[in-house]
């Protein structure tokens, strides 16, 4: 039975690489069957019961096969009427409703920009996308047309409820078909939805959000919503496949044109007058001399006759290379330094093996001795770090011992620096080497430095020496390092000790344990920041023991860099994610001696920065060791004045930074908005994603000196004070008895209750160091990353369509099927599900799942779930239908433009009633009663109440607060309906 149901679903074993479009990943030339018959037994699910959330979203009728040809078909090129406002730089911002129907146009060539001898019509501002919109609405219908409103009277139905599952499952699709134009859309994307994004001028969301994309022209109006307003940066993100490079400029010696009032950068929104001679900042209204070497005439409206060839003028986000005076130092390539630990615990855990296996596959691939069987090739096939880069190997126990990896030599030469006191580098030359030249040495100490020191095993590490004796040897040229650990540093200069009894865990005197005092960790942390170092820190907790992450991980934080942590380490299960994270943290596109500044229009100041940066004092440029594309911060703004609702507010990030290929360059990113009197047109343009993220990076930041009692206290008004403005100010006529959701703000109270259920905040005893990895999580995160943390995707795979997770037959894009809410009551008896939080993947199995399920997922052998090694960690490739669907999502959820720096296609296996990761499981189902807090239901229940109370003038929000606590505090110890 089981060889004939697998033989029905035999299709082929590739799928699709990681780091491509998802979406182009598939033509007719698949090797997977297209939309093949359903076989018997498709469905794994019990027989009678219908698939939870069964309900079918419409075909895909459109496709990017190219991006001319997306383009084409969505009519990109109609040129729009220039605006009325002068300003304006002729980007239309406004809504584009009354276009006549566009046309389609050449999208090769406006990309690319004009060629010399190429010629354009003076007077057209250059083609821009234009779509047709539903009919021009007034602006109180428009906003009460997406209003939800949910009964919370008697019985709640749960399906009335907002799913966040349905609304990330509508954009895919949505986005499948669409390409996002960075002007004309004033909402970006959902969070965790692969887009690309065509930039008008207006950065794409993947660069910068802004918390609300029509600004109030008061503070009064502001605070009428109770909305923050903030920008969520991530300067480094990963394109999109599709999406053109960032374009990296050259203006020589005289650097890039500059506002000389304050010191904005050229770019799209910057206006021309008097012939070309004045630039007129969009920032500042300063008009400033055009440089003769700048100078180009306009045409009579205004506009430069070459705006077409200048990418400043056209593009949101640039790179320019900066001239000396913007070097803090000479600019070398990225110096990566690989801070090994050998003590007993790493090598006994499989750590150290697991490290030197991760580096190996950064540098080289999975298979280090391929080069040599083409060394007849003229050109040698280059690393997988860029061009310029060097590495050097330390490895620390009691001692640190550096290595030469000089090219001449056969093996690599160890020194041994005993000193711990006053630690130098050992050696004068080859501690940095390149990496090709170098190969057969570094190939050679990090397949032989497992076993080493197995004769050694020193057990404690002495940590803060060594990376003393690693700022030394980067001080002169900054750089990365990348450090392991396997047990509590206990040895040499900065020993810590054992700081988290247990007792006083969720008390007000917790909050000692969320930061560090330790003076040593504290001086090198700012010294690296000063010299341009970022560390990443990959800490394997020795049968989930404490590690002082608030101590160690201080120097991530500070330095921009970033915490892996693995409590419990075991190298069977845990290897396979440990070398691809350390494989992705290493080969992610990587920045270092960073400076950060943001600017704003007239009327608005930066009031807060909230990340993983050092700042000497307020208003000084942010100083960051090293950034990376997985990093974002977020900025606050205020109001110091007044903006005019004629003019649009303008945002402008410089980030000067040195590439990883040794290049000194400032990264522009560029964002508009409108602006309006009243709060009305507001409310229209709220991004969900990037509300939420800014109140959790606030929160994160406030972990150490507040109480986790009063930070979800706080987390819960600012939810209530949210939708009872909304109430208040925006929303119609409802009855009492509903709860009145804003449109674009449905399942900001899902997430706001996932941000309290979360590690971080969450009620009840909790280890120390992971809350304070889940709160510098939070606080480094991309919006991306912070949504799935908040609220993880589902898949059933048990009931896939015989379609799902191959190629559309029509489109060649990738068929994703659909999420499940997280609540228990989803899951289906015999169900396999896979459970992605952005920062691991469990497959859950119920206990009467089908046997042939396993044997077409595992193999033949797999017929129960006693047959499976509870170390398992990938899904093997079988000529099998389910099989291939199931690495083909695991590479899908795995791309970057679906999550951040942690791994997707490793798996984490979560048998009912057999592992003990099945806590797990029920602990990522946000919507039900567990993490010491309400379920859904319950949580819009208590919002309710508190915005009927406010709106009737009897809330006090300390009382509500104390409420909202009692509420949480009467649910401790209340078992979820999964265990039930």
């Amino acid at each position: 039975m089981a060889d004939q149901y697998a033989g029905q679903y035999a299709g082929g074993q590739q799928y699709y690489q990681q780091g491509q479009d998802p979406r182009q990943q598939y033509n007719n030339a698949s090797p997977y069957p297209q939309q093949p018959q359903n076989p018997v037994g498709a469905t794994y699910g019990q027989p009678g019961i219908a698939p939870a959330n069964s309900q079918q979203f419409p075909g895909q009728d459109g496709g990017v096969n190219g991006l001319a040809g997306q383009m084409a078909n969505m009519g990109v090129g109609q040129p729009h009427a220039r605006r009325k406002k002068e300003r304006h730089a002729y980007h239309d911002i406004s809504s584009s409703a009354n276009a006549p129907p566009p046309a389609a146009a050449n999208f090769q060539a406006n990309a690319q920009f004009l060629q010399p001898g190429q010629s354009q019509q003076q007077g057209q501002p250059g083609p821009s996308p234009g779509l047709s919109t539903a009919p021009m609405l007034n602006a109180g219908d428009r906003l009460r047309m997406g209003e939800e409103a949910v009964t919370t009277q008697g019985k709640v139905d749960p399906e009335q409820l907002p799913s966040v599952a349905r609304s990330r499952d509508l954009q895919t699709l949505q986005y499948q078909k669409e390409v996002y134009p960075t002007m004309e859309k004033h909402l970006p994307p959902a969070a965790a939805t692969p887009f690309v994004a065509y930039d008008q001028g207006n950065s794409a969301p993947k660069f910068a959000r802004l918390t609300v994309n029509n600004i109030p022209a008061s503070a009064e109006a502001m605070n009428s919503t109770a909305l923050p307003l903030g920008l969520i940066l991530q300067p480094l993100a990963p394109l999109q496949e599709g999406e053109h490079p960032i374009p990296v400029l050259d203006f020589g010696e005289a650097g890039p044109p500059r506002c000389r009032r304050c010191r904005t950068y050229i770019n799209p929104f910057m206006t021309f007058k008097s012939g070309g001679n004045k630039l007129v900042c969009n920032m500042c209204s300063f008009a400033n001399d055009v440089p003769p070497e700048y100078y180009a005439p306009t045409d009579v409206s205004g506009i430069r006759v070459d705006r077409m060839q200048r990418p400043e003028l056209m593009l949101g986000t640039v790179e320019f290379t900066v001239p000396k005076e913007y070097w803090s130092k000479e600019p070398v390539g990225l110096r990566y330094l690989f801070l090994i630990d050998t003590s007993q615990e790493a090598i006994n855990r499989g750590l150290l093996a697991a490290t030197c296996q991760g580096i190996l596959n950064a540098l080289y691939g999975p298979d280090p001795d391929e080069e040599e069987e083409e060394e007849e090739s003229d050109e040698p096939r280059p690393t997988r770090i860029p061009v310029g880069s060097k590495v050097g190997i330390v490895t620390f126990d009691k001692d640190i011992h550096f290595y030469n990896l000089s090219p001449g030599l056969t093996t690599a030469q160890m020194m041994v620096m005993p000193d711990l006191e006053d630690p130098f580098v050992a050696l004068a030359t080859g501690l940095f080497v390149d990496p090709i030249e170098s190969k057969s040495v570094i190939v050679s100490i990090l397949r032989a430095l497992p076993n080493m020191f197995t004769l050694i095993r020193n057990p404690e590490p002495a940590l803060l020496p060594a990376l003393n004796a690693a700022l030394a040897a980067l001080t002169a040229t900054g750089g990365k390092i990348i450090c392991s650990l396997s047990s509590l540093p206990t040895w040499g200069p900065g020993r810590l000790h054992l700081r988290d009894d247990g007792k006083g865990r969720d008390t007000d005197h917790e909050k000692k344990l969320f930061t560090t005092e330790h003076p040593g960790f504290k001086k090198t942390a700012s010294a690296m920041v000063t010299a341009g170092i970022g560390v990443d820190f990959f800490i394997a907790a020795p049968g989930g023991g404490y590690m002082d992450i608030a101590t160690i991980g201080h120097l991530a934080r500070l330095t921009g860099g970033e915490i892996f942590f693995y409590p419990n380490f075991m190298a069977p299960r845990d290897s396979f994610k440990y070398t691809s994270e350390l494989e992705h943290a290493i080969t992610r596109e990587i920045g270092f001696q960073a400076l950060m500044k943001v600017r704003c229009s007239n009327g608005l100041q930066v009031a807060a920065y909230h990340g993983g940066f050092l700042q000497h004092s307020f208003g000084a440029d942010l100083e960051i060791g090293s950034i990376d594309a997985d990093k974002a911060l977020a900025v606050i703004f205020s109001y110091d004045g007044k903006l005019d609702s004629k003019l649009d507010a303008h945002f402008q990030t410089a980030l000067l930074y040195t590439s990883a290929s040794g290049q000194r360059r400032v990264r522009c990113i560029n964002i508009v908005a409108g602006v309006n009197d009243s709060a009305t047109d507001t409310m229209q343009t709220v991004d969900q994603d990037a509300v939420v993220s800014i109140l959790a990076k606030e929160a994160a930041s406030k972990i150490s000196e507040k109480s986790l009692k009063d930070i979800r206290a706080n987390l819960t008004e600012k939810t209530i004070d949210i939708l009872a403005a909304y109430r208040k100010n925006f929303s119609g006529s409802h009855p009492p008895g509903q709860l009145v959701l804003p449109e674009h703000l449905k399942e900001f109270s899902m997430y706001m209750l996932g941000l309290i259920k979360s590690r971080a905040f969450k009620g009840g005893m909790e280890p120390t160091d992971r809350r304070v990895h889940s709160a510098r999580l939070l606080r480094s995160a991309g919006v991306n990353e912070t949504s799935l943390y908040l609220y993880p995707r589902i898949y059933p795979i048990h009931n896939l369509n015989p379609e799902d997770c191959f190629a559309d037959a029509t489109t060649g894009q990738l068929v994703v099927p659909q999420t499940l809410r997280a609540s228990y009551a989803r899951i289906e008896e015999g169900g396999a599900y896979l459970v992605d939080n952005g920062q691991f993947v469990l497959l859950w199995l119920h206990a009467q799942v089908s046997p042939n399920l396993l044997e077409d997922l595992f193999g033949p052998g797999f017929d129960s779930l006693q047959a499976f090694d509870p170390q398992i960690n990938q899904i093997p490739v079988l000529e099998t239908h389910l099989n291939a669907q199931v690495r083909n999502l695991l590479a899908y959820v795995s791309t970057p433009s679906c999550r951040g720096s942690k791994s997707g296609l490793s798996i984490q296996l979560a048998r009912q009633g057999l592992d003990g990761s099945e806590f797990e499981f029920a602990r990522l189902l946000v919507e039900d009663r567990n993490n010491e807090a309400q379920s859904y239901v319950d949580w819009l229940v208590h919002v309710h109440r508190a915005i009927q109370m406010e709106l009737s003038g009897q809330r006090k929000k300390e009382v509500a607060a104390a409420e909202g606590e009692s509420v949480v505090q009467q649910l401790t110890g209340l078992r979820a309906p999964y265990w039930n």
